[in-house]
């Protein structure tokens, strides 16, 4: 079973850039697609970017195209690079795997394990 760490959240000022890490570890991370949510309070936990098991397809929530860059690399962390960054990004975020040979998933309930998530402020 794989663990996730998330890191690279804190305070920003609007424009500003952002970048999250979520390191795995245990289990085998070439099977897991990867996703990354944010939550604030209130309300449910939204998609804001999801990856293939192996990089080759990705999936952006509508607020965050154009602007979020989602990635994996093969030393088992996976980045989502913000850019732009708006007060409405201010959010709790947390990375999310889910074993599979195939496909990339954009619904919280698609995904086995998470992390413990990152708190992302960004100030107006």
């Amino acid at each position: 079973q794989v663990q996730l760490i998330e890191s690279g959240g804190g305070l920003v000022q609007a424009g500003g850039s952002l970048r999250l890490g979520c390191a795995a570890s245990g289990g085998t991370f070439s099977s897991y697609a990867m996703g990354w949510f944010r939550q604030t309070p209130g309300e449910e936990r939204e998609i804001v970017a999801a990856i293939s098991w192996n990089g080759g397809s990705t999936y952006y929530a509508d607020s965050a195209k154009g602007r979020f860059t989602i990635s994996r690399n093969n030393a088992k962390t996976v980045y989502l690079q913000m850019n732009s960054l708006k007060p409405e990004d201010t959010a709790v975020y947390y990375c999310a795997a889910r074993r599979t040979s195939a496909g990339v998933y954009s619904e919280a309930r698609s995904y086995d394990t998470w992390g413990q998530g990152t708190q992302v402020t960004v100030s107006s």
